[in-house]
């Protein structure tokens, strides 16, 4: 089956709806492909997240978002962000992926696949790629990573209760990891490649976990690597030399980053330091003419210069810029 529109965006995070919603309101016809949930990302989010920045940070479309404390949580946020997709009628296809973008400016054939294996194809006159980055987690690259006991997203501590499991990493969600397996009677080991904690790491969790660290409650390595990853244990290398931990579960927390291999064969040029890819600062839009980008994916590997605060901005740069040249 085939489908026309003026404008398809890749995405339904945050940056994506607000990209949608500008579209929209300048009459530019507009269709959300994602290959997720809305807002995919946040979902997937620890259960008891809460965000960092206020409530009217993370507003699109003006419409207002409420919080019953300080700081919304992560089921304030999906409750506000379906509110906001309704409020506005957006055109989402959910559980849909992107395989393919073919075609010119003006002219272009997406190739998708929803969740029941049947093949869709848009045509569309300009593409917003708002893919984000927490789909494609950083990777440990070492023997028995493949395991199931080893996850790359933590949701709760409540299924590792008495067991044996090791946090890798050392910024905010292995940080709040740790704590909330200790509270949940996990026997927690944290390891770091770095000489301690992030200074990034959230002010009120912070001394929390360090005070768990200095009583012994919760062992860390610091300047310290998994070497390996087998069924009940893990081979770790510390500046005292190789030690083996008896281990249930990895948590491997150490970061995520764009899907860059998709950005290539979409034909977007990345810098080969930084992943970067080259947009026009004023319109946001790539080399390939008629693909825009939004969201963290502008940032490349540098995912902590771009959060929702900022990238929702990015739609409204973008909607104007394909509006104009649009009714060109």
């Amino acid at each position: 089956m085939t489908e026309s529109c003026d404008a398809l965006v890749v995405g339904a995070g945050p940056t994506g709806l607000a990209c949608g919603i500008e579209l929209q309101q300048r009459g530019v016809k507009t269709v959300l492909v994602e290959k997720g949930c809305v807002v995919n990302s946040i979902y997937h989010y620890p259960t008891n997240m809460s965000f960092f920045t206020t409530p009217e940070l993370l507003e699109i479309g003006n419409i207002p978002m409420t919080s019953l404390n300080e700081k919304p949580n992560r089921t304030e946020a999906l409750k506000y962000y379906r509110r906001v997709a309704d409020h506005y009628g957006l055109d989402i296809r959910q559980y849909e992926r992107v395989e393919r973008i073919a075609g010119e400016d003006h002219a272009f054939q997406l190739f998708t696949t929803d969740r029941l294996g049947c093949r869709h194809v848009y045509q569309a006159r300009k593409v917003v790629l708002a893919t984000g980055y927490y789909d494609v987690p950083n990777m440990l690259d070492v023997p028995g990573e493949e395991l199931d006991k080893v996850l790359h997203y933590y949701k709760e501590a409540h299924p590792y209760y008495n067991h044996d499991v090791a946090v890798i990493g050392g910024k905010n969600s292995a940080a709040i990891a740790a704590l909330e397996l200790f509270w949940t009677g996990a026997r927690v080991t944290l390891i770091h490649r770095g000489p301690g904690l992030s200074s990034k790491v959230k002010y009120w969790i912070k001394p929390n976990i360090e005070n768990r660290i200095k009583n012994g409650e919760i062992p860390a390595y610091f300047h310290s690597r998994v070497l390996e990853i087998q069924k009940d244990s893990l081979r770790v290398a510390t500046p005292e030399g190789e030690i083996t931990l008896q281990n249930d579960f990895v948590l491997a927390l150490i970061g995520y980053r764009p899907d860059l291999e998709f950005l290539n064969a979409t034909g977007i040029t990345l810098e080969a330091e930084t992943g970067r890819p080259r947009t026009n600062p004023d319109t946001l839009e790539s080399e390939r003419a008629g693909v825009y980008l939004a969201g963290v994916i502008v940032a490349g590997m540098h995912t902590n210069e771009i959060f929702i605060e900022n990238g929702r901005l990015h739609g409204r740069l973008i909607a104007e810029a394909i509006a104009s040249r649009l009714s060109a």
